[in-house]
C-alpha cells in the first residue's frame, strides 16, 4: 500500500479532526502490525497493496473527514439480573435491546434505552457453554429472528460451535419456540470468539477475538441445516497472531440496511463497509476510541437507527450491574 507523505498525513488528519470536533476522534488506520497487513478471500492471502485506487489515502482522508461520533449517554444500569452483557440485538419494535449474560440459564433478557428491565425469556431448546454475542436477522421461512451465539472458548479448546436461531420472542412470551441449533467447526482448529454479526440477506458471521490467535472473519455456509456440524468458510484476516488484551475484538454487529459493520474492542469501535468485510475485499475501517467511556468490560454493540449505536459493558464483577451506552455516529453515504 503506498505511503502518504508524513506532512501530507498530518494535514490531513489535522483538517479532519478540526471539522468533527467535540468528543470525537477520528484515527486513519494503519496496519497493526506496523509494517503489512493481509486480507483472505476464498482461502487466498492477499496484500492490500491489491486494494483498488477506491481505498487509496485520498479516499480513506476523505472518509475520515466525514465521520463522527458523539456520546448520548453512558454509564447506564442495567438490571441486576443482566451482571455479564456480552451482546446486544435491537428488538424488532426498535425501541427495546436483547441482551444475555455469557453463563447461566439459556435466558435472554429485553432492556429499555434507559436500562429499564422489560422482560426476559428463555431460549427453549438451548444450553450455555458460553454465550458471547445476539442479532437479530431473518427466518429461514420469513419473519424475524434472534441469533445467539455461543461460540466462547477462552482455551481454543472447544471442538465446535453452536449459533441457535429463534422467532423472536412477543410481548409477554415467558419461553421462546425451540431454538434451531446451526453447529459449526473452524476450518483451522479451535478459536476463541466474542463476535458475530448477521446481515440482512441472512448471512451469519462469526469474528474471532484474537486472544487464542488470528483476528479473522468466518461464515457459515449456506447449507448449513439444523442438527448437522458445518465448517466455517474463513473469508477475512484482520491481524495475525495473538492481539493485545484491549484490542481483542468482543462484539460486532451490522447496520440495518447491511451497508456496514462495527466491531468493536474494550477501547475502540471500527467501522467497514459490509461489501468489504463480509467478502474478504478489506479496505481501512473508521475507528472511533471508546476509552474515556471507561467502561469496566465492554463486549456489547449494536446498531439502531439513525446513525445510533449501542454499547454494553459487563459489570466487572458479577455483584456490579452491567452498563449500557448510546452514541450517534455519522458515516459516509
Amino acid at each position: 500500500m503506498q505511503e502518504i507523505p508524513l506532512m501530507r498525513a498530518g494535514m490531513l488528519l489535522m483538517a479532519a479532526t478540526a471539522l468533527i470536533g467535540g468528543l470525537t476522534m477520528v484515527i486513519i488506520p494503519r496496519d497493526p502490525d506496523g509494517d503489512r497487513d493481509a486480507r483472505r478471500g476464498d482461502g487466498v492471502e492477499q496484500s492490500l497493496a491489491a486494494v483498488p485506487a477506491a481505498a487509496a489515502p485520498a479516499d480513506t482522508a476523505a472518509r475520515a473527514a466525514s465521520f463522527a461520533c458523539r456520546v448520548d449517554t453512558s454509564g447506564v444500569a442495567l438490571p441486576g439480573a443482566v451482571h455479564e452483557s456480552s451482546g446486544l440485538a435491537l428488538s424488532g419494535g426498535g425501541d427495546a435491546l436483547w441482551t444475555h449474560n455469557d453463563s447461566g440459564e439459556p435466558r435472554l433478557h429485553l432492556v429499555g434505552a434507559d436500562g429499564t428491565a422489560r422482560g426476559q425469556v428463555r431460549v427453549a431448546g438451548a444450553t450455555v457453554t458460553d454465550w458471547e454475542d445476539v442479532s437479530a436477522g431473518p427466518c429461514p421461512g420469513g419473519g424475524r429472528c434472534l441469533y445467539v451465539a455461543d461460540i466462547g472458548d477462552n482455551q481454543a479448546s472447544r471442538p465446535g460451535i453452536a449459533i441457535y436461531r429463534v422467532p423472536e420472542p412477543g410481548p409477554g412470551d415467558a419461553q421462546t419456540r425451540p431454538a434451531d441449533a446451526l453447529l459449526a467447526e473452524y476450518p483451522d482448529g479451535p478459536h476463541d470468539a466474542e463476535a458475530m454479526f448477521v446481515l440482512p440477506d441472512g448471512g451469519v458471521h462469526v469474528v474471532t477475538k484474537g486472544e487464542t490467535g488470528h483476528v479473522a472473519v468466518y461464515r457459515l455456509p449456506r447449507t448449513a441445516r439444523p442438527g448437522t456440524r458445518a465448517t466455517l468458510e474463513r473469508v477475512a484476516e484482520l491481524r495475525t497472531g495473538n492481539v493485545p488484551r484491549r484490542e481483542r475484538v468482543t462484539g460486532a454487529a451490522a447496520a440495518p440496511d447491511g451497508q456496514w459493520i462495527v466491531l468493536r474492542t474494550l477501547d475502540a469501535l471500527s467501522f467497514y463497509r459490509a461489501g468489504d468485510l463480509a467478502t474478504g475485499r478489506l479496505a481501512q475501517p473508521l475507528t472511533y476510541d471508546l476509552k474515556p467511556l471507561d467502561e469496566k468490560q465492554g463486549e456489547g454493540v449494536e446498531f439502531g437507527p439513525g446513525g445510533t449505536v449501542f454499547l454494553s459493558s459487563e459489570g466487572g464483577k458479577k455483584e456490579n450491574p452491567a452498563t449500557l451506552a448510546r452514541l450517534t455516529c455519522t458515516l459516509p453515504g
